[in-house]
């Protein structure tokens, strides 16, 4: 391929990352992993796998975004939470070796650190444009999403540090660090660019 293999994208809440990862992986003709796919493919370490399979079919993003959550809040003993990154980290390995992804969040630029053929990015925003993304895309007051923007950062940093022992979003576990306001085909022609250097 002329591209790198695998593309992670590690991303400031409200800054687009997510949905550059899937435009970008059209382009490519690459697999997308957000988040919720990995913590499907994880979080169904503690379910049943009866219950997983009455309700595959209903397993929306939501509906299962929730669903992990709820086991994160789980006493210890029964669903640690090292246990699921774990099994997140197995996962991400797991993509990574079939190739042709691009995978959003979960510390996957850490845990793919040894691949030569992975592209890691940072995708940031300055916080007034993010507020204004947050408050169209969720309906919000200024403050809602300010408040929503700033708990959502806290928990990524904290995760990232907790399991990476690294510092979120700091440039050097990264080979760009971009700042989305420069406008989507901007962003997109770099990381595009980039990516022909890691093939």
């Amino acid at each position: 391929s002329e591209y790198a293999s695998v593309i992670t994208i590690g991303r400031q809440y409200g800054s687009g990352g997510s949905e550059l990862g899937q435009i970008l992986a059209d382009k490519l003709g690459y697999n997308f992993y957000d988040k919720e796919i990995i913590e499907m493919t994880a979080g169904t370490t503690g379910y049943s796998s009866n219950y997983v399979g009455e309700h595959q079919e209903s397993l929306t993003n939501s509906l299962l975004y929730d669903l992990v959550n709820h086991m994160y809040t789980f006493p210890e003993t029964e669903a640690p939470k090292d246990k699921i990154f774990d099994a997140q980290s197995k996962v991400i390995r797991e993509i990574a070796s079939k190739g042709h992804c691009v995978i959003v969040g979960r510390c996957a630029d850490q845990i793919l650190k040894d691949r030569t053929d992975c592209l890691n990015v940072f995708l940031h925003a300055p916080l007034t444009n993010r507020i204004k993304r947050v408050m169209s895309k969720k309906n919000l007051t200024e403050k809602e999403a300010k408040n929503l923007i700033l708990k959502e950062e806290r928990r990524r940093a904290d995760n990232y540090h907790y399991y990476t022992r690294q510092i979120w979003g700091a440039s050097a576990n990264y080979h760009l660090s971009l700042d989305t306001s420069l406008g989507y085909d901007y962003v997109m022609d770099v990381i595009l660019e980039t990516a022909k250097r890691l093939k």
